[in-house]
């Protein structure tokens, strides 16, 4: 089967779902991947409302969906709304993938932090036992130190301004130590002898705010100074594709993932979960390129 394959009684449905969608580049993942492995599906992308997520969400099971993403503005009210929950999923409080079983039961899963971390051991970074800084505790931030905690990171140091979301991250970080066993410190960004001492130690400092995101791509948080030899740089910004904080890090001689690596890994992850498949993910890589 090819990408212009007939669509037939037979096809059957995965899709995103989240209000707007029409900039995704998931449809165009998905169905790529699809069509490369030989699964009768298609993916689509459904604008929806919030008004109209209960709908929704009951009504694809039963039009008989293999599964779908969920993206803002839904990843949090989707949680009620589905039979099981993933840990990881539970304990960051958000969804973007639902698994629909044979028999109409949903579980939600959240690949967005197992994406970034799967990307960053397809390059060589194993997080267990790691020291990890991630600058900004919004949906990104939260994803990856939940997950980095519980795949066995020694330490989480996050660092966010103190915005409304602040003490909410204090909370879920001392709901993962309990949980894990994983220091997890959140510290105001502004403090900034904190940061200097926490990256100094860090074998790993991830950019998960929108900073150096285009059109605003002269943004970076942290100064050259701050960035230790031989640590792991990585960022969740995928536009552009090399941000300025990559690029810095690259010239220190530091290894870096960008950001679209986490796009694509979590969409391969949701895959594996919908389909018990892999992801051709440098297919995928160059599609996207």
């Amino acid at each position: 089967m090819d990408a212009t394959h007939a669509i037939s009684g037979r096809t059957k449905l995965a899709c995103l779902i989240g209000s707007p969608v029409a900039h995704s580049a998931s449809p165009l993942m998905h169905n790529t991947s699809f069509a490369h492995l030989g699964v009768d599906a298609v993916y689509l992308a459904f604008d929806v409302a919030p008004a109209d997520l209960e709908r929704v969400a009951l009504a694809l099971p039963r039009m008989g969906a293999i599964g779908y993403n969920v993206t803002m503005p839904h990843k949090a009210s989707i949680l009620p709304l589905l039979d099981d929950l993933s840990d990881a999923a539970r304990l960051m409080g958000a969804v973007n993938t639902v698994k629909v079983e044979a028999d109409g039961r949903t579980a939600g899963h959240n690949t967005d932090g197992a994406g970034f971390w799967r990307g960053m051991s397809e390059r060589g970074f194993d997080v267990r036992g790691k020291r990890v800084v991630i600058l900004g505790a919004g949906g990104a931030g939260s994803a990856l130190f939940v997950q980095a905690a519980l795949e066995g990171a020694a330490s989480v140091d996050v660092f966010n301004s103190r915005s409304p979301r602040f003490q909410a991250a204090v909370d879920r970080a001392a709901t993962i130590e309990a949980h894990t066993g994983c220091a997890v410190r959140v510290h105001d960004l502004a403090d900034g002898e904190a940061l200097a001492s926490c990256c100094a130690r860090a074998d790993a400092i991830v950019n998960a705010t929108s900073v150096g995101m285009a059109p605003h791509e002269d943004g970076c948080l942290l100064s050259p100074a701050l960035i230790p030899a031989g640590a792991w740089v990585a960022d969740a910004v995928y536009n552009p594709r090399e941000t300025k904080l990559l690029r810095m890090a690259q010239r220190r001689g530091n290894p870096t993932m960008p950001g679209i690596d986490m796009i694509i890994w979590q969409g391969a992850i949701a895959e594996e979960i919908w389909l018990d498949r892999r992801m051709d993910v440098d297919l995928v890589r160059k599609l996207l390129a």
